[in-house]
């Protein structure tokens, strides 16, 4: 298939990133033009994004809600997947994240700045502006993208629409004078439409209008039809329960390859594991000032500081991880109550508890490889991607049962548990520490792990599979 695609999204390495919405829109479209698609990216230009387009040279000019935008195109690596931004330095280029001000505040104008992005989503993919290439296929991710589909559905012809859902909770719901402001159709204000317990919603938008409907695991396709993980929108999403279905993410296994990771202290496949992963941990724990013990097992814990990444549930436990001797290692942001709550656990006992407030590309890494467990007690997951770095790591993942954790961890290559409290996270610990004793079992696990195939091209060839089914020209 040689399908012409344009996948847009909010954010993309390696311009931006907040989650792994990044990781996605970089990797996916990469291992689309390795399966022969025709795929560019378009994202935004946040400030500093253009220093990192490679080639960029102006492709044309938008006029959205009467604002003069600029679209650059240039190259993301030597992949041959090309990138199309969009700049407007008043709407995007601030200080802060694509999402909040630097204080942690959302900006204020988040309707509008989204509402625009989709906006000119859909004009570059009907051609509005001259440009030479037009996608057969838009593929739409996530809520900052949703109104696109509006757009495109209310177009003819017009290519085909694919909306991902990464994570239902963030849903991009919004007043109904910015409904007004972005022209919306009035038609379009209604609960059959993107109305939505009054306000109206851009995720809503991307369910009703696209033709089709992806999410990160079969088991969140699932579990999204439900009451308790749909976020009020499961209703919709059974009546569309015909056009979902779940793929779930890859990972780049270039990049996460520890028998190449330029980034660890010592590199490793599966006939050197114990040799690798000993001097990897060793190395991080004298990186962050934890004692140096190949007897003492070592967790890690990276992502959002957030209830729904469980990261409460650690400090729940803490008595537990002290009992068994055990020493955590965390990186990450969110909560500024947990932020807080985990340095001053990692203030009351430095020999056991490292926490690296923020985000940091190397120690990612290292943790995945010098840890001997890694930690994912997330209530709900989409998806998930440390879980799949960590079995190619020879690292154990523990993981609560649910979403794209159940469907990537098997009772052979990990830890499971059907609680998402503290006793679930207690049970877990204590099979954590038996299997610390046995080196043997341990190695067991940790080789078949390492064993499973979770490069992108295997989702990939399920996405092309989808395309071939919809990129056909939209009367």
């Amino acid at each position: 298939m040689s399908a012409r695609v344009l996948f847009a999204a909010g954010e993309a390495l390696p311009f931006s990133k907040t989650g792994g919405l990044a990781d996605v829109a970089y990797a996916l479209p990469r291992a689309l033009v390795r399966a022969g698609l025709d795929a560019r990216v378009l994202t935004i230009a946040y400030r500093g994004a253009l220093d990192r387009l490679r080639d960029a040279r102006p492709l044309t000019e938008l006029d959205v809600r009467g604002q003069r935008m600029r679209v650059w195109e240039g190259t993301v690596d030597d992949s041959g997947l090309r990138a199309w931004l969009l700049d407007h330095p008043p709407l995007y280029g601030r200080a802060g994240s694509p999402y909040v001000d630097e204080h942690g505040h959302e900006h204020g104008d988040n309707a509008w700045r989204f509402g625009c992005f989709s906006e000119a989503i859909a004009k570059l993919a009907l051609g509005v502006n001259g440009v030479g290439w037009r996608p057969q296929l838009v593929h739409l991710n996530d809520w900052h993208t949703g109104l696109a589909a509006l757009w495109l559905g209310r177009s003819a012809p017009r290519p085909a629409t694919v909306f991902t859902i990464h994570n239902l909770a963030y849903q991009g719901v919004f007043a109904r004078h910015e409904f007004d402001a972005l022209g919306l159709p009035p038609e379009e204000w209604h609960p059959e439409a993107v109305e939505f317990y009054g306000g109206f919603s851009f995720m809503k938008a991307g369910l009703l209008r696209s033709d089709a409907i992806t999410t990160v695991s079969p088991t969140y396709a699932q579990e999204i039809q439900t009451p308790t993980f749909g976020e009020r929108l499961d209703g919709v999403l059974r009546v569309r329960a015909g056009m979902l279905r779940g793929i779930v993410n890859g990972i780049d296994a270039q990049t996460w390859n520890p028998a190449a990771d330029p980034l660890l202290f010592q590199t490793y496949d599966g006939g050197t594991v114990d040799s690798g992963k000993r001097a990897n941990k060793r190395g991080l724990q004298a990186q962050l000032g934890l004692e140096v013990s190949d007897a003492r097992p070592l967790f890690g814990f990276i992502g959002r500081l957030a209830p729904q990444k469980g990261a409460d549930l650690l400090l729940e436990v803490r008595e537990a991880f002290a009992r068994g001797g055990a020493q955590l290692a965390l990186l990450g942001a969110g909560d500024r109550g947990l932020e807080e709550a985990f340095r001053a656990w990692a203030s009351t006992a430095p020999d056991s508890v490292a926490v690296h407030v923020g985000y940091d590309e190397t120690l990612a890494h290292r943790i995945e490889a010098g840890a001997d467990f890694f930690m994912m007690p997330s209530r709900y997951e989409p998806c998930g991607l440390n879980q799949m770095y960590s079995q190619r790591y020879g690292t154990v993942p523990i993981v609560h049962r649910t979403g794209g954790l159940r469907d990537t961890v098997s009772d052979l290559t990990g830890i499971l548990f059907d609680h998402a409290d503290a006793g679930g996270v207690r049970y877990a610990l204590s099979r954590a520490f038996e299997l610390f004793a046995e080196p043997a079992r341990l190695r067991a696990m940790s080789a078949r792990g390492m064993a499973r195939d979770f490069d992108w091209s295997v989702a990939a060839r399920q996405y092309v599979e989808l395309y071939e089914g919809l990129a056909r020209p939209r009367a």
